[in-house]
């Protein structure tokens, strides 16, 4: 899980994603606004949930490099 969006750089999360991703991989969880995360509770809660109902749902979500989360 990670709030990192970087695209920059050969050792940036998303081309390391690129290159070392399979279709066994776990994906990486993005939240959309760490900051908002931090400071509001509803927005927490959204968060939450959905990172419950991914998990719930692993299978499903198996090779998907990035999901974003709410």
């Amino acid at each position: 899980m990670t709030a990192n969006r970087s695209m920059k750089g050969e050792n940036s999360l998303e081309q390391v994603m690129r290159e070392e991703m399979t279709f066994t991989s776990l994906p990486v969880i993005t939240i959309s606004d760490a900051d908002r995360l931090l400071n509001d509770s509803e927005y927490r809660q959204r968060c939450a949930v959905r990172l419950v109902e991914i998990v719930i749902d692993i299978d499903v979500y198996m090779g998907v490099s990035r999901l974003f989360i709410p």
